[in-house]
């Protein structure tokens, strides 16, 4: 049974160095409901992870991959909406209700995005952040856009759209993850381009990805402590199912051409203006 206020929040994890630190700040900082399943992929965590009545362990005795470990956990939550988060970010008091306040059927939120210190545990200062906007690439890679981001009037902006996200956090309801058949682990293997199927599954269904500048996270950039490998062809198998969207034979839900979602956020940084060199 689907509980109707309470979020649940996804967390995959291998090999993760900070999970602990991360469970006990969403622990600390969310005001509402909220139950945590974090799956543990083929290892157990040094130190133990704390009990807590809000809290399932799901452990794998042979790591499966990330898609996986989001299914798996999908699959016993009892919430009305889903968070799904990396094992190694800090969060803004209050975050869950303010992702709940704001939030609209047939859309997948992203909190701002901030870089995490994790050491101190805090929000690393650097010009380059907040990110807010991301868009896709010619080769279909999230990329930041630097523009949008360095707009003072888009600051102004507290909820607006964003054409791509990284994919290390993000919100939306629970009937709606299922709706969009995410993580597909069939064709995208289980672990690369998570965003751009989530992302291109929304968008060209009729639905909308959306920042919520209201609330924010602090994620770990590349570096030691986090943990999924990217080996045995996953990267490879996700990209090249990722490059069937333009040709609109990614999925059968699909109602509008990629090419919409080009012109909806256009002028796109490298896509060329002549629409005859969008096609692959």
């Amino acid at each position: 049974m689907t509980n109707g206020d309470l979020v649940s929040i996804i967390i995959p994890s291998r090999n993760e160095k900070f999970l602990g630190k991360t469970i006990e700040d969403l622990l600390t900082k969310a005001v509402g409901e909220i139950e945590i399943i974090a799956v543990l992929d083929g290892y157990w965590p040094e130190p133990k992870i704390p009990d807590n009545d809000r809290l399932t362990l799901i452990h794998r005795g042979s790591p499966l991959g990330m898609r996986p470990a989001i299914n798996s956990a999908v699959s016993i939550a009892r919430g009305k909406y889903l968070m799904k988060c990396d094992a190694h970010c800090l969060f803004a008091p209050g975050f869950d209700q303010a992702l709940k306040d704001d939030y609209e059927e047939n859309c997948i939120v992203i909190p701002r995005r901030y870089a995490l210190d994790p050491e101190k545990w805090q929000i690393i200062e650097n010009p380059k952040y907040p990110i807010d906007y991301m868009y896709l690439s010619k080769d279909l890679h999230g990329e930041v856009w630097d523009e949008k981001n360095k707009d003072p009037m888009l600051k102004e902006k507290l909820i607006d759209e964003t054409m791509s996200a990284q994919g290390s956090c993000w919100f939306m309801q629970k009937d709606y993850f299922h709706a969009l058949e995410l993580e597909d682990e069939v064709n995208y293997g289980s672990f690369s381009n998570e965003f751009q199927e989530i992302g291109l599954k929304c968008w060209l269904s009729g639905g909308r990805v959306v920042i919520n500048k209201k609330t924010w996270y602090a994620h770990l950039h590349k570096t030691g402590g986090r943990g999924y490998s990217l080996g045995g062809g996953q990267i490879e198998k996700g990209v090249a199912y990722t490059h069937r969207w333009p040709t609109n034979t990614a999925w059968h839900k699909q109602t509008l051409p990629f090419t919409w979602l080009i012109e909806r956020f256009w002028p796109v940084p490298g896509w060329p203006e002549d629409k005859a060199k969008w096609a692959p």
